[in-house]
């Protein structure tokens, strides 16, 4: 597979007419772009969190999981992890991918159609259980087609002119390799989802996957997919948004190393190896992306709040801590309480602080926008989450654990305040998309 080009908008120049069908292409481009976030947008804001909150209020109720159907919370996961996350990586990976004629269009638009009504499917069959065993089956065959559909178009990436014929190629950047360790982390997940829908729709029963199945799901997912790709857009972004040094090559390749082997380990059931090695990696990536350090000069803040390098070190805090609580889990975890806390840590502390900081500032850039719509509003999201996920994360080991019973009644707090500051950021987001200023306004040659 030929490598991913850089994540660069291109923003044509007004002066030069010649510069017309780059501008039209470019602008095709940014408006499917839109398309793949503010369906991101919707999958995480009200298929997503809202039925997480619901399911949250209804374990807090009952101290408990009690009747609360286990496909419930897998509508919930898969809408966050596919529908959300998948869908702003999918969108984003098509931007980034050169493309020319009809395949600017028409290949990230069947991929979208397949991955969306993949999504809409599998969560509609989750909590209405209206004809899952033909549902869950063809969800998963329509989310396996879109990434199959992703992975032939990135494929087909030919390198520049300058890299080709007698010449050596160059080797492939680090953040790139992340990227794609996290693609075929993607692509692994996709096709045990589909496999085991097909397996329970020929078995009927329950309609959600059995606990130690979906346990290494999980771990595919979480450490296989999301943090291999994140890490790679950190490598990529982070020297220049927070002026600091490029990666450490060496100890990035480290901390990816230890991240494969432990998703390796953990899907062969060596979980407590596996998480001590999800730990030793969190540590690595914090020396490797040189967090700690200070920066060279000013932050690349333009268009968003200032405070946005702050989250970025927190998201990485977060992940420091999902890594720490998975050991914890791994050898003393009884009821699921802290095992649930090291996932939020994961997915929210970690993947959702970055979305919410980082995707103000490049998705707008990347969609033809100048700014995003409101400052304020990217900081008011980014507070509501952190608190949140602080609650959260703290008081659900000691719910589930019987170690303290009042920790029940924080938990639709912190859910309370998750969910604002989602829908606080999907409103930012979608009047920047909808009512936003183009870039390409001032692009447009003169006639």
């Amino acid at each position: 597979m030929a490598t991913l080009p850089l994540f660069e908008p291109v923003v044509p120049s007004a002066s030069v007419g010649k510069n017309a069908p780059i501008i039209v292409r470019e602008r095709q481009k940014s408006l499917m772009l839109r398309v793949w976030i503010l369906s991101g947008l919707f999958f995480m804001a009200l298929p997503g969190t809202l039925l997480g909150f619901s399911n949250l209020m209804a374990i807090s109720a009952h101290h408990g999981l009690g009747s609360l159907p286990a496909a419930w919370m897998e509508g919930h996961g898969h809408a966050q992890m596919f529908g959300w996350i998948g869908s702003f990586i999918l969108g984003i990976g098509f931007y980034s991918q050169p493309a020319h004629g009809r395949l600017v269009i028409r290949l990230p638009l069947s991929c979208y159609v397949l991955w969306a009504s993949g999504v809409a499917m599998r969560w509609f069959a989750n909590i209405y259980g209206w004809h899952w065993r033909t549902l869950l089956p063809v969800s998963a065959g329509f989310e396996l087609m879109a990434v199959m559909l992703f992975v032939y178009a990135a494929s087909h990436h030919k390198l520049p002119a300058s890299t080709q014929g007698n010449r050596a190629k160059p080797p492939m950047e680090l953040w790139m390799v992340s990227v794609l360790v996290g693609t075929a982390g993607l692509a692994s997940a996709v096709i045990l989802n589909f496999v085991e829908c097909i397996r329970l729709a020929m078995q009927g029963g329950p309609r959600s996957f059995p606990h130690s199945l979906d346990q290494k799901y999980l771990v595919v997912l979480g450490w296989g997919f999301v943090v291999p790709v994140v890490w790679g857009f950190s490598a990529r972004w982070l020297p220049a948004f927070l002026a600091i040094s490029k990666p450490n090559v060496r100890w990035f390749r480290i901390a990816l190393c230890m991240d494969i082997a432990g998703v390796l380990l953990g899907v062969a059931g060596w979980s407590k190896t596996a998480t001590i090695l999800f730990a030793l990696s969190a540590i690595t990536i914090g020396f490797a992306l040189r967090l700690d350090q200070r920066p060279h000069g000013g932050a690349k803040s333009q268009g968003i709040h200032p405070s946005f390098p702050t989250f970025i070190r927190l998201a990485y805090a977060w992940l420091l801590v999902a890594g720490s609580m998975s050991v914890w889990a791994a050898f003393f975890d009884v009821h699921g309480g802290i095992w649930g806390a090291s996932r939020h840590a994961l997915t929210v502390g970690f993947a959702a602080t970055m979305v919410f900081a980082i995707g103000p500032r490049i998705l707008p850039h990347f969609a033809g926008i100048q700014s995003i719509f409101s400052k304020r509003l990217m900081l008011l999201s980014l507070l509501c989450l952190q608190t949140g996920c602080l609650l959260r994360v703290s008081s659900e080991p000691l719910a589930y654990e019987g170690l303290a019973s009042f920790a029940w009644r924080v938990l639709p707090v912190s859910g309370m305040l998750e969910l604002s500051g989602v829908l606080i950021f999907a409103t930012n987001l979608a009047l920047t998309f909808l009512i936003g200023r183009s870039a390409f306004a001032l692009a447009v040659p003169s006639r």
